[in-house]
């Protein structure tokens, strides 16, 4: 006889049929479900998922198979440096969604796979169950029932062998009296919990398949929710007269702790060059006293392995990152990998920068502009390796500092696989360190730097203002599966950028923003003091820099000047230690309001809801009715529930979902507490 190919039609012999049937895996015979879809995973599990020690691990899959035939499901778990999994059942969510959640307890690497198989038991017992309905015999199907019981007691062990093999037995004397016309009994027992558990740990598995194993990072806590303030430390002093010290940023620690900030970072404090050295505003004319820009490291008093002999000695920073951790801040320090002129590299290894033809080194630029007092270092030198080296040990000097935290300056200048290499380098030997990234550039850059190990991510919040934008922008960091990686850090303002926004708007602007930033995004940031004295006079028309820029001169910040934006930014810390739900991005959700320059949003967690209102253009009022989605805020509609505004203590008490809102300069964002009846 013959068989046609059905790729082609052509007519094969069945031997050559049969010998191509032979050389399909054995396996493939047998297994049946489908596994796909399985979140939290990083290009199909190449780069790790990040999670929180503490936070659940919540894992998703589509998992299905041919006919109508129950699945068993389970996710397996271990932490990196275990061999042993750890087993929960996963629950159908719907159109073949299957979820399970185990949580992370320890830093570092954690594993997992789920493993899906069909479930003759459970097939056979939900098919049991519709034959009674429908008055059928039964006799027969208790007989399949006993005997796969009675297959699974063959598998089992110890007291389970004996459970399974009674209740075979049961089922067979129950098949008889099911063939006298009184099928209870063996309906009983099918649906014994006893017979059921017995069953799952003893599962038949030869149909079942099972993903790859798929890998989470656990970082600390921080690297899910954190406050940040930056601070530049020559300018911390109390005294106009001199700039400022270590010493001066340990004094006002318990201000920053005041504000509610638990991360401090401090641009470079490394010896600043000479050579080209930039003036005021980015000068390229410097004049006698003018202090450069920090991020041109590197003098005769060292490199990034030195402080600069004005702030002070390594025993004040030492104490400084003591006195802040006592506090319950971190310090973070700037990682800017350039060097100025003057930097000891430049002579002790020229190779590792770009040298042109006439034997001058390659400024950094960015054409037409020049940064003539920095050299950017050459990741493409021969010398590659011993560059690499260098600068891990850079970080691992600071670590042994006491600094777990890093700024990271422009990294998507510097090789993707450079980062690749040198944070989980890090990470093996200190899993509790973190690194923010700080890439304003195109969004696979930005994503693929966040794949790679970076904790954080800058973003571009600063540049989102409509609501149709900032909606859409969430969803992406929120409901994708960027949200398995990439960690939003959201800044209103940085040394570098001081949006239209802010400089058109005034103080009501400025709570705005910050509100949207603390709330929107578990972690946020300010560039200080300059955000609380609300400053916001650019360089020039159009500029997004700052005029008098800390960047280039000292400044003395009068933090008791009138108007100071301090209050608020301790009230909204405050909120966003005390309520869980501020502490997550996973859970927010947006609701309509009826007017463009109003956006409203929500965040849950157990037991705690949060709703913001907020002006998208807080230089005057705007009103509108607010809808608010009362099942998803799980709040009775029949019922009247209480709104509690953590920025000014007002209360108000609304019904159904449906209410009028309005917001000023004066007033220009709630953020309440909702507690329904009871709560």
């Amino acid at each position: 006889m013959a068989a046609v190919d059905p790729a082609g039609g052509n007519v094969v012999s069945r031997s050559d049929a049969e010998s191509d049937v032979a050389a399909v895996p054995e396996a493939m015979g047998r297994e049946r479900p489908v596994v796909t879809g399985v979140r939290p995973s990083v290009d199909g599990g190449r780069y790790p998922a990040k999670a929180s020690v503490g936070e659940p691990v919540v894992v998703t899959a589509d998992i299905f198979s041919d006919g109508h035939d129950e699945l068993a499901c389970v996710l397996f778990f271990r932490p990196g440096d275990e061999e042993r999994w750890t087993s929960t059942p996963m629950a159908a969510l719907g159109n073949d969604v299957w979820g399970a959640q185990f949580e992370v307890d320890r830093l570092g690497q954690h594993h997992f796979l789920i493993r899906a198989a069909v479930d003759p038991f459970a097939t056979w017992r939900r098919d049991l169950c519709a034959r009674a309905e429908a008055g059928q015999a039964l006799d027969v199907e208790l007989l399949v029932g006993a005997a796969m019981v009675a297959e699974a007691a063959a598998r089992a062990k110890g007291p389970d062998a004996e459970t399974l093999q009674a209740r075979a037995d049961g089922l067979r004397v129950a098949a008889a009296e099911a063939c006298a016309g009184d099928p209870g009994r063996g309906l009983e027992l099918a649906a014994s919990p006893e017979l059921t558990a017995a069953m799952e740990r003893w599962p038949n598995l030869c149909t079942s398949v099972s993903s790859p194993v798929y890998s989470v990072v656990a970082d600390p806590r921080r690297a899910r929710f954190s406050a940040w303030y930056e601070m530049f430390p020559r300018s911390a002093s109390p005294d106009p007269s001199r700039p400022g010290t270590l010493a001066d940023v340990e004094a006002r620690l318990p201000y920053v702790a005041g504000l509610g900030f638990d991360t401090l970072y401090l641009p470079p404090i490394h010896p600043i060059g000479t050579t080209n050295r930039k003036g005021r505003d980015g000068s390229s004319v410097c004049e006698a006293g003018d202090p450069g820009s920090p991020w041109a490291i590197g003098s005769a008093a060292g490199g990034h392995m030195a402080i600069h002999p004005d702030l002070g000695s390594f025993d004040d920073f030492d104490r400084l990152v003591r006195t802040a951790g006592e506090m319950g801040i971190d310090v973070a320090l700037d990682l800017a990998f350039n060097c100025s002129p003057d930097h000891p590299w430049v002579v002790e290894h020229p190779e590792w920068f770009r040298h042109l033809p006439d034997g001058t080194i390659r400024y950094a630029e960015n054409p037409p502009k020049r940064y003539e007092d920095v050299f950017p270092l050459d990741f493409s030198t021969t010398h590659w390796r011993s560059l690499w080296a260098s600068l891990r040990d850079v970080v691992l000097f600071w670590i042994g500092h006491g600094v777990r935290v890093f700024r990271v300056d422009n990294p998507h200048t510097k090789p993707l696989r450079f980062w690749e290499w040198l944070i989980p380098s890090v990470k093996a030997e200190h899993p509790d360190v973190c690194f923010l990234s700080e890439a304003f550039t195109r969004p696979r850059v930005m994503e693929h730097l966040a794949k790679v190990g970076f904790t954080q991510s800058y973003t571009y919040f600063t540049w989102r203002n409509e609501k149709w934008e900032l909606e859409s922008y969430l969803r992406e960091l929120v409901d994708t599966g960027v949200a398995d990686y990439f960690r939003p850090n959201f800044w209103p303002n940085t040394p570098d950028i001081l949006h239209e926004t802010l400089q058109r708007g005034g103080r009501g602007v400025f709570v705005a923003r910050l509100v949207l930033a603390a709330t929107l995004s578990s972690s946020f940031g300010i560039y200080g003091p300059a955000f609380e004295l609300t400053e916001r006079v650019p360089r020039f028309e159009g500029s997004e820099e700052y005029l008098h820029s800390e960047k280039y001169e000292v400044r003395h910040w009068d933090l008791d000047r009138p108007g100071t934006l301090a209050p608020v930014l301790s009230a909204v810390n405050a909120a966003r230690h005390a309520h869980p739900s501020l502490q997550q991005n996973r859970t927010l959700r947006f609701h309509h309001v009826e007017h463009d320059r109003l956006i409203a949003y929500s965040k849950t967690a157990p037991g705690d809801v949060i709703v913001v209102v907020a002006s998208l253009d807080a230089t005057q009022r705007h009103e509108g009715m607010l809808h608010l989605d009362l099942d998803q805020l799980g709040v009775d509609p029949e019922r009247p529930y209480e709104l509690h505004d953590l920025l000014d203590g007002a209360r108000y008490r609304w019904r159904g979902g449906s209410n009028f809102v309005a917001l000023d300069p004066e007033r220009p964002a709630h953020l309440f507490h909702l507690m329904a009846p009871g709560v």
